[in-house]
């Protein structure tokens, strides 16, 4: 799986949450397309912590700066279930993925999930 590990505070999440669906954003903007009300400086210094842990950057746009995300969400997906599948399920996937089909699935949903298993199990043959 991943190389390095990405981690963010349930806050950060939210704001990187917002620069992957919008794409570079002014502190404004990431403000306003949060959930949760915060003020424009919480969210400035949030930005700032971002910025100093290298996940995002920032270029100047008049008087204010626009702020993009430096880490794509697949990476940051990819990291965090690593350390789900490590903490939470002793490192197997197979136990998560019983844990998925136990949950309250949809059987359109759960047919997807057999897709992609069946899928991927062709891709791996191919290579072989």
């Amino acid at each position: 799986m991943g190389e390095k590990e990405i981690r963010f505070t349930p806050r950060e999440l939210d704001i990187m949450g917002v620069l992957w669906a919008r794409g570079p954003s002014t502190v404004a903007e990431v403000q306003a397309a949060l959930e949760d009300e915060l003020a424009y400086n919480t969210v400035l210094t949030m930005l700032r912590i971002l910025e100093g842990k290298g996940h995002v950057s920032r270029s100047p746009e008049g008087r204010a700066h626009r702020y993009k995300a430096e880490v794509e969400r697949d990476a940051a997906g990819e990291s965090a279930l690593e350390r789900v599948t490590e903490r939470l399920f002793g490192g197997s996937p197979e136990k998560l993925l019983v844990h998925l089909v136990d949950s309250e699935l949809d059987p359109d949903e759960l047919r997807r999930m057999r897709d992609l298993l069946d899928r991927r199990l062709r891709e791996m043959e191919d290579e072989e």
